[in-house]
């Protein structure tokens, strides 16, 4: 469905059913040497000091799904992810919701931004060391850098991988593997960083949907 394509960008699929919340074990921190552990600490500065993002992104799925839309990012908190159609899906986060906005079936289902793993990317201070977060594998090679991250509590649900590019460092891809093996993976395409962006971006009339289900 198209939520279930909007949730996998999020890593929302990463919050575990039972089944799998119990073969769950204790998550294992990805061996690192120095020189590693301050490249990690450039990186984890590079994001801190994002503030604002824009960027197109081509989502692509292990299940054949194609998405496409635009991303906004203004830290701390705010989100919105503007998916092209056919796929009539809106994702907005305001400090303290995370809202999933279907404009064709005109519904809305909010999520506290604290139980999605998009606030991991939207906090006041980032951190690969951060509360809840572990880095399970890091790679170096080929003019990039690939951090892979889990829940520590539930490291089998599922898994993020951030892709960076080198000198300068700069994001440009997101891997998901969720707890049914699903890959999903979003390239951004040519990423504009730190310029203003109105506030307003991230709100939504929820009365829209009742008039003609556009946002």
């Amino acid at each position: 469905s198209t939520i279930a394509i909007a949730i996998a960008l999020l890593l929302a699929a990463a919050l575990p059913g039972p089944a799998i919340a119990a073969k769950a074990k204790p998550a294992v921190i990805a061996p690192i040497g120095a020189d590693d552990r301050t490249h990690l600490k450039d990186i984890e500065k590079y994001l801190d000091g994002i503030k604002t993002m824009q960027s197109p992104f081509l989502q692509i799925s292990s299940t054949g799904e194609q998405a496409q839309g635009m991303l906004y990012l203004s830290r701390p908190g705010r989100l919105r992810i503007n998916y092209e159609p056919p796929v009539p899906v809106i994702i907005i986060a305001n400090t303290s919701y995370l809202s999933y906005i279907d404009t064709e079936i005109k519904q809305i289902q909010h999520l506290p931004i604290d139980d999605s793993p998009a606030s991991f990317l939207l906090r006041e201070n980032f951190s690969f060391s951060a509360d809840g977060v572990v880095v399970s594998d890091y790679a170096k090679g080929a003019g990039a850098t690939r951090v892979t991250l889990v829940r520590s509590k539930d490291p089998l649900a599922g898994r993020l991988t951030l892709v960076f590019s080198e000198r300068p460092i700069q994001l440009r891809k997101w891997t998901v593997v969720d707890a049914q093996g699903v890959v999903t993976d979003v390239t951004l395409l040519n990423p504009r960083f730190d310029f203003p962006l109105p506030a307003d971006l991230f709100d939504f009339d929820e009365r829209s949907l009742q008039i003609d289900g556009r946002n």
